[in-house]
């Protein structure tokens, strides 16, 4: 961290010297807001070490663990917020998303596989302080999911959930199973950054709008209207349904913004093929062709295949407890791209 700390001050510096001179107002907006960005890591960063100091001073007393492990987790939050800070742009960048899970291979397991993992990333979402919806399900006969759609509100909530992008794959004894086999299934995990209207313009002339009636929980209600919505979007064929809503109005407004996210990632797939060879390295890539991680049962273990780390916990990471992975991709990217700079060897 202190040689971050140091490119992170060089940094600023650079920064300060820009604003000084004769710039254009566009040059100028986009000069404030990394200088806003780099004042924000640098105050995070002099707050970590801080806390490295007053850890220091607290390990020198007997009987205060309590106190240490209430620092190791501060400690631990800022770091996030540092590396979170020092992540290139992108499309995932202070914005929502919507999570697709979809069970894969393995039929009625892999649709209860697919519900675990929703399970995982609603308790997740609570911990960091995000609000989540279902946009849409459509539920197996176990109480799987054959496919759900989630929406995730937050600061930061893009930034981290992007890693979840590709095949998630569980080895265990599906309860289907009375032979006692182990099985392996899968499911996919696609997040989509929540897009404006100005982002990605629909023409109402290139979509068909259907109302039907909502099935689920609600009553004798959802057998009485037809507030379910499903959009056509007739140049690509990509359809979106949403009944979480009572309103049809309600309902419309959130399958448009499900449809705006899938026709932005429809194009930067198509533009990721012209620069695939430049992104094949990349973690971040995500395709949903991509073995992301291994959950194994049997030997309580997860293993995430991009950054070849192991954890055995499973049961706290299916618990929501996904701290213990998605940072250390972070900062594996992090590594990666100051690196390329020269700033350092690693973190």
């Amino acid at each position: 961290m202190e040689s971050i700390r140091s490119w992170v001050k060089k940094t600023l510096e650079e920064i300060e010297k820009k604003m000084m001179e004769n710039l254009e107002l566009k040059e100028m907006i986009k000069i404030s807001a990394e200088f806003t960005k780099f004042k924000e890591i640098d105050e995070l960063i002099n707050e970590y070490f801080n806390l490295l100091d007053e850890k220091e001073l607290w390990e020198q007393e007997p009987g205060s663990e309590d106190e240490i492990a209430k620092l190791d987790s501060k400690i631990e939050k800022i770091s996030n917020e540092i590396i979170a800070l020092l992540l290139p742009d992108d499309e995932f960048r202070d914005r929502n998303v919507f999570l697709e899970i979809r069970a894969g291979t393995g039929g009625e397991e892999a649709a209860l596989f697919a519900g675990d993992l929703l399970r995982m990333y609603l308790r997740y979402s609570e911990r960091m302080g995000w609000s989540t919806e279902i946009i849409d399900e459509s539920k197996s006969d176990l109480g799987g999911y054959k496919e759900v759609v989630v929406r995730i509100k937050g600061k930061n909530s893009g930034t981290y959930m992007k890693y979840e992008r590709g095949v998630h794959r569980v080895q265990r004894i599906p309860v289907t199973e009375s032979g006692g086999r182990i099985h392996t299934s899968t499911a996919t995990v696609a997040v989509l950054p929540e897009m404006k209207d100005v982002d990605v313009y629909i023409d109402p002339k290139d979509i068909r709008i259907d109302t039907y009636r909502a099935s689920g929980a609600g009553g004798q209600y959802v057998n009485k209207t037809e507030s379910a919505i499903r959009i056509t979007h007739i140049p690509t064929g990509i359809v979106v349904t949403c009944q979480s809503e009572r309103s049809q109005h309600q309902n419309k407004e959130k399958a448009m913004m499900v449809l705006r996210a899938k026709l932005y990632e429809l194009a930067r797939k198509e533009q990721d093929e012209k620069l695939s060879s430049q992104r094949k390295n990349q973690i971040g890539s995500g395709e949903r062709s991509e073995k992301i991680r291994t959950y194994n049962f049997p030997q309580n273990r997860v293993t995430d295949h991009r950054i070849n780390l192991t954890i055995y916990n499973l049961q706290a990471v299916l618990d929501g407890d996904l701290d213990l992975i998605i940072p250390k991709l972070m900062q594996y990217d992090i590594e990666e791209q100051l690196k390329e700079l020269g700033v350092i060897q690693s973190i």
